[in-house]
């Protein structure tokens, strides 16, 4: 693999972006941010904390890594109470940062302005299999975790996905994804860059800005996800010179897949994974839309009705069996054709009056109520005890009394919500993923102010008698 990168860096003229800075500018960045760390007597052992936005910068910061400076920790977001836990959980002393940042205490700040671009050659000393970047991640799974990265999780899996995709040269990827998140990092900062592609810098989020960035830059691959897709339902979308469409971070909603089909005759390809796992499986939407096609390079098994896999993109620090499969919270079925399908997580299991209820299975009964755009449904213990009570957040403009007799009407008494509230839209994190943090807020927060946007409707539903 190294091999690899070291002929990529070696094609200095490549272009990184359609007007930015060349994959030569970038290696002389990343040895000059190596030597500011090496000037301040940074051991490569001691993590610095990442607070970057630009891609090239990233890609320049890992290269650093790969090639002596320190190991790196990418947060979720910059936020100052984020920096702050992070500190907390895996204390740093600096900050490497293009952007405005207000550090924890005792931390302080290196600019990337600081790191002169300096271009001596770029060797890569750190091995493949060494971790040089830790995750954070954070909102759907509530408090933010870690996760350990490789050079060859990381690149390893870009040059899949190149190759899987056939991205090359002549491909211009277009990201509605920041680069501080795992989907955001693999498309739009490594994926150009294994790839000798090019991606536009700036992340585009609103849906006139991906339409117009579509139009005029002429974007061959669009890397977004499911909340950005339907908002792109819109009569001004039309394929322009896209060629492929990937979608990953949460369930693509088959109405907004059909939609973007009808106009632009490409059908998005969904990516299955995780931060800890990488990617394992794609789907396009189709006559197989129900199940999905594992990687190639990936091997898998079902156990227990959970899926277990044996990948190089699985995070060095996770619990492996002795024929070296790790074992996700994921439950599946396998199918004909080496698919399988995606039953549900393991953890959406919970006991009400002695009985188990599958939230997500609930989750899909609420969303096929005429009117109900989307849900999230979770459960809390009841007042201490290993009872748990079931709670949704609806985004829907329904009535809340309709609502109420839509769900009162479902078949099984176990599985309905006691505690409703009802939005205009879920909140997401700006990786598309659900914000778990701001979901708990609302469904428990003991006083939250009613607005024109949304309104708190607690359900007086019967408990069901114990069986």
């Amino acid at each position: 693999m190294y091999k690899t990168i070291h002929s990529l860096i070696e094609n200095r003229a490549c272009r990184f972006t359609p007007s930015g800075p060349s994959i030569g500018e970038i290696a002389a960045l990343a040895e000059g941010i190596r030597n500011a760390f090496t000037r301040r007597g940074v051991p490569a052992d001691k993590p610095v904390c990442l607070c970057i936005e630009e891609r090239h910068h990233l890609l320049a910061a890992l290269l650093a890594s790969m090639a002596g400076a320190p190991t790196f920790i990418l947060p979720h977001s910059f936020h100052p109470q984020v920096l702050k836990e992070i500190h907390e959980t895996k204390p740093f002393p600096l900050i490497l940062a293009d952007t405005a940042v207000d550090p924890p205490a005792g931390t302080n700040v290196i600019t990337m302005r600081e790191c002169s671009p300096d271009d001596r050659p770029l060797k890569l000393v750190r091995t493949p299999d060494q971790p040089f970047i830790s995750l954070f991640t954070g909102g759907s799974t509530g408090k933010p975790r870690i996760w350990y990265k490789t050079p060859a999780n990381l690149f390893g899996e870009a040059i899949h996905l190149a190759r899987t995709f056939g991205i090359g040269r002549n491909d211009l990827l277009l990201s509605t994804v920041p680069p501080q998140h795992i989907y955001g990092l693999l498309g739009s900062v490594l994926l150009p860059f294994v790839a000798s592609a090019q991606v536009i810098l700036r992340t585009c989020t609103f849906p006139r800005e991906i339409l117009t960035a579509l139009q005029n830059e002429r974007a061959t691959v669009l890397i977004s996800v499911p909340a950005h897709y339907r908002a792109l339902k819109s009569d001004d979308l039309q394929r322009f010179s896209l060629r492929l469409a990937l979608s990953s971070a949460a369930p693509l909603d088959s109405e907004d897949a059909a939609f973007f089909l009808q106009k632009t005759g490409l059908a998005i390809t969904e990516i299955y994974g995780s931060t800890e796992t990488g990617g394992m499986a794609i789907r396009s939407y189709g006559s197989d839309h129900g199940s999905w096609e594992p990687f190639s390079c990936i091997d898998w098994k079902v156990l227990s009705d959970r899926l277990c896999v044996r990948s190089e993109f699985v995070s060095p620090d996770l619990p492996c069996d002795a024929e070296g499969f790790f074992m996700t919270a994921d439950r599946v079925a396998e199918t004909e054709g080496n698919r399988f399908k995606f039953l549900g997580r393991a953890d959406h299991i919970v006991k009400i009056a002695g009985k188990r209820v599958d939230l997500e299975e609930i989750r899909e009964k609420i969303r096929r109520i005429p009117g109900v755009n989307d849900a999230y449904v979770t459960a809390a213990p009841l007042n201490g005890a290993r009872q748990a009570e079931i709670a949704a957040l609806v985004a829907s403009d329904l009535p809340a009394r309709k609502l109420r007799a839509a769900i009162r009407s479902m078949d099984d008494p176990y599985g309905r919500p006691r505690r409703i509230r009802v939005v205009k839209a879920l909140p997401v994190l700006s990786n598309g993923k659900i914000d778990r943090q701001r979901i708990d807020q609302l469904l428990f927060a003991s006083h939250i102010p009613r607005t024109e946007s949304d309104l708190t409707d607690a359900l007086p539903l019967s408990r069901p008698s114990d069986p």
